[in-house]
C-alpha cells in the first residue's frame, strides 16, 4: 500500500492529515510542502506577522512534537512538477516519483503579478511567511507605502502599516474597497475607516506604471497621469490557483481544479482549499472559495471521502478580517445587487449585525464587531445546514 500522498503543507494539507488519523487511518501519510518551514497559519501573515507582535513561531500550525505524533513523512521544501494519473505517481523537483492510493492537492495560490511590474527593488507580494518577513524588514525605513489593490489582503497591510506610523496610500479601479467581497455600501464604511486612520484612498484609479530610481522603486504611475511617490509598493490585486504543474496531468482546470460534490477532481485524486473547484450541491453553482475556514472544512470531508464516507461538501461560505481594531465577520454571499438590512447593534458606534437580502433571499449575514450577534444570525441562511 502507498497509503495518502498530501501535496501542500499549509492548512488544508496538515488538516488532511490530522482528521484521518483522528477517524482511525493507519496507513502510510506523506506531507510535501514546496516552503521549508513547518506548516504555519496564513491570516497573521498580513497583521501580526507583519507588524512584528507576533514572532514566527506563533503563526506555526504545529510544532515539531505535533507532527512527530502524526507519524506523517514530512517532505518540506520540495515542489511537486508533475502528475500521471495512469502510474499513480507525483513527480517532485528533486527528480523523485511517489506513488499513492489516494492523492489529495491542496496546493493553495499564487500572487496575480501586473503584467508591467519591474523587477526592482522595495515592489513587494504578500503571500508566504518569507514574504512578510521581507516586508517587515523594508517597513522602519519606508516612510511612504502604497497599496495596489484594496481587496481584503490590500486593506490589511494597509491598516498594518498604518498602525506603524507610515504614509499610506491604497489604490484601486473599483469605487470602494473591498467592493468585490462586501459591496458598495459596506465597502463604503471601509473606506471611511481607513480614511480616519489617515490612509489616502485613490478609489477609481488604475496603476499603469513604475519609477524607479538607482534600482529602487520611486513612484507608482495611475492611467490618469498622477504620480504617487512611494519608498515601497506592495501589490495586492488577486491570485491565481497554483495549478501550473498539472497541465499536462489529464485533471480538468478551470480557475482551479474542477471536482464533483465530493471534491474529487478524479478516481481517488481530491483538492481541497483555495485550489479546488466544486459544485455546491445546495446552490447549484461551480464554487472556489479562498478563505482558511473553508480549507478546513473542505479537508475535513475530503478526509471522510478517502475513507469512503461518499459525503457532500456543502458549505456556507464566510471569511473574516480584522483591520485596526475592527473585525468583520461575513456568512454567506453579498450580491453586487444585495440590500443590506441592519438587524442589531449600532452602525454609528461600529458594533452591529447586519443581513444581505436579495428579494425575499436573505443571502449573507454580517457582524461588524459583534461575533456572537452574527452567528445567532447566520441560521437565517438559506444554504446554512
Amino acid at each position: 500500500m502507498n497509503g495518502v500522498l498530501v501535496i501542500g503543507a499549509s492548512v488544508g494539507g496538515l488538516t488532511v492529515v490530522e482528521a484521518l488519523r483522528r477517524k482511525g487511518y493507519g496507513g502510510h501519510i506523506r506531507l510535501v510542502g514546496d516552503e521549508p518551514h513547518l506548516p504555519y497559519d496564513r491570516p497573521p501573515l498580513s497583521k501580526e506577522i507583519l507588524t512584528g507582535r507576533w514572532p514566527i513561531e506563533r503563526a506555526l500550525l504545529r510544532d515539531r512534537e505535533q507532527l512527530d505524533d502524526l507519524d506523517v513523512e514530512l517532505d518540506l521544501g520540495r515542489r511537486a512538477e508533475q502528475l500521471d494519473l495512469e502510474a499513480r505517481t507525483v513527480c517532485l523537483d528533486d527528480g523523485r516519483h511517489l506513488r499513492y492510493d489516494s492523492l489529495v492537492i491542496a496546493t493553495g495560490l499564487a500572487p496575480r503579478p501586473l503584467p508591467f511590474q519591474p523587477a526592482v527593488a522595495g515592489i513587494h507580494t504578500l503571500r508566504t511567511v518569507d514574504d512578510a518577513l521581507a516586508l517587515r524588514r523594508e517597513l522602519p525605513t519606508a516612510r511612504r507605502v502604497v497599496g495596489i489593490g484594496a481587496g481584503v489582503l490590500g486593506c490589511e497591510i494597509a491598516a498594518a502599516a498604518r498602525s506603524l506610523g507610515r504614509q499610506v496610500t491604497l489604490i484601486d479601479p473599483l469605487s470602494v474597497p473591498m467592493a468585490r467581497q462586501i459591496g458598495g455600501e459596506l465597502g463604503a464604511r471601509i473606506a471611511a475607516m481607513h480614511q480616519r486612520r489617515g490612509v489616502h484612498l485613490r478609489m477609481g484609479a488604475g496603476v499603469c506604471g513604475f519609477n524607479s530610481v538607482n534600482g529602487r522603486i520611486g513612484a507608482v504611475e495611475l492611467a490618469d497621469g498622477e504620480v504617487v511617490p512611494t519608498d515601497l509598493a506592495v501589490i495586492a490585486v488577486g491570485s491565481v490557483p497554483a495549478t501550473d504543474w498539472l497541465t499536462s496531468s489529464g485533471l480538468t482546470l478551470s480557475d482551479g481544479i474542477a471536482c464533483d460534490a465530493y471534491c474529487r477532481a478524479a478516481p481517488d485524486v481530491y483538492a481541497v482549499g483555495d485550489v479546488a473547484r466544486w459544485r455546491h450541491p445546495v446552490t447549484g453553482v461551480s464554487t472556489r472559495l479562498e478563505n482558511r475556514t473553508n480549507a478546513t472544512e473542505q479537508a475535513i470531508t475530503v478526509a471522510a471521502n478517502i475513507l469512503r464516507a461518499d459525503r457532500p461538501y456543502t458549505p456556507t461560505p464566510y471569511f473574516w478580517t480584522d483591520q485596526y481594531d475592527t473585525k468583520i465577520q461575513v456568512h454567506g454571499v453579498i450580491a453586487p445587487d444585495s440590500r443590506i438590512r441592519l438587524i442589531e447593534g449600532d452602525a454609528a458606534a461600529g458594533r452591529f449585525v447586519a443581513l444581505a437580502e436579495s428579494g425575499d433571499t436573505v443571502t449573507a449575514a454580517i457582524g461588524w464587531n459583534h461575533p456572537r450577534g452574527v452567528r445567532t444570525a447566520r441560521r437565517r441562511l438559506v444554504m446554512d445546514p
